[in-house]
């Protein structure tokens, strides 16, 4: 699956649960919490394959799903550039100290596994819009 493919299918996603919680009346705080790891596990055990072995993608105590990628993160499909015989197809834009880079032959990825950045509670709370999209629009790099 390309950058772009999971990008989108997981825009879809998260718009369909924003949508519901707010048609319940949520307000911002009550979405925040309802994308708390463990709730999601029980109520939306679709949005991510983790789920079904209730494993975290990163090693916290009170991970929040509501940003699943990064704001942060950097890609393009196409390549983002050419390193000599590699190519780069996706970075940080802060340069986490938590993140780095993985070579896989002659392509570049960033590694984010290390890094718990986006699913803080305050950091969501502090670039929070209902359109995950909207948070998200400096990622793509191939528009």
């Amino acid at each position: 699956m390309t950058y772009t493919a999971w990008f989108e299918a997981h825009a879809t996603a998260h718009k369909k649960i924003v949508e519901k919680l707010l048609a319940r009346g949520f307000g911002k705080a009550e979405i925040i919490d309802y994308f708390d790891f463990e709730n999601m596990v029980e109520a939306e055990p679709d949005f991510c394959p983790l789920y079904a072995e209730k494993k975290k993608c990163h090693d916290m105590e009170k991970l929040n799903c509501y940003l699943c990628a990064c704001p942060n993160f950097r890609f393009s499909d196409a390549g983002m550039e050419r390193r000599g015989e590699q190519t780069l197809y996706s970075s940080c834009a802060i340069a986490s100290k938590d993140g780095k880079e993985g070579v896989y032959g002659d392509a570049v990825h960033q590694d984010c596994s290390g890094c718990t950045v986006p699913h803080h509670r305050a950091y969501i709370d502090k670039v929070f819009d209902t359109e995950w999209e909207r948070i998200m629009a400096a990622c793509r790099r191939d528009q």
